[in-house]
């Protein structure tokens, strides 16, 4: 198991949870919204804000923490975000927010100490670049968006 290390910013709520998985094969574990004064935030159609959870992590070299949307969230509400999956490198520690947007057509209201993202701890791979003159070919060849058929 890997160990993410987790403090909370100056003047943030110490009541609300820290990440926590539902099930016991949950991929991803809960982040809650932590709210200056527990204040709720209304995000109205079309607009996006960046959401205070008031923690910073501690990522061991070689992994990586994914903000993803909550799938319920989407589907009843229209709140997604926008950068999904936004990447938390092991190297940053500074305060962890989640930029949400709501797609949907009502107005959307965020609780202090809601639930409002997903994270996933990933390990990361880092690729060297190299400049070729060209390519080797494979069967799909240059074909882009859609070429592999409608099925």
């Amino acid at each position: 198991m890997v160990e993410i290390r987790i403090t909370y910013d100056e003047g943030a709520d110490r009541d609300v949870p820290l990440p926590a998985y539902q099930t016991a094969e949950a991929a991803g574990a809960d982040l809650r919204a932590n709210l200056p004064d527990r204040a709720r935030l209304t995000l109205a159609p079309g607009a996006r804000a960046l959401v205070p959870t008031g923690l910073r992590l501690e990522i061991p070299q070689g992994y990586e923490v994914q903000i993803r949307p909550r799938s319920g969230l989407a589907l009843k509400h229209g709140i997604t975000l926008p950068n999904a999956p936004g990447t938390v490198d092991s190297d940053y520690r500074g305060p962890l927010g989640v930029i949400m947007m709501n797609a949907g057509a009502a107005p959307f209201v965020i609780g202090h100490g809601d639930r409002i993202a997903q994270i996933v701890v990933a390990p990361v791979v880092q690729a060297g670049f190299r400049c070729v003159d060209a390519l080797s070919d494979s069967v799909r060849g240059t074909g882009g968006f859609g070429s592999t058929g409608q099925s």
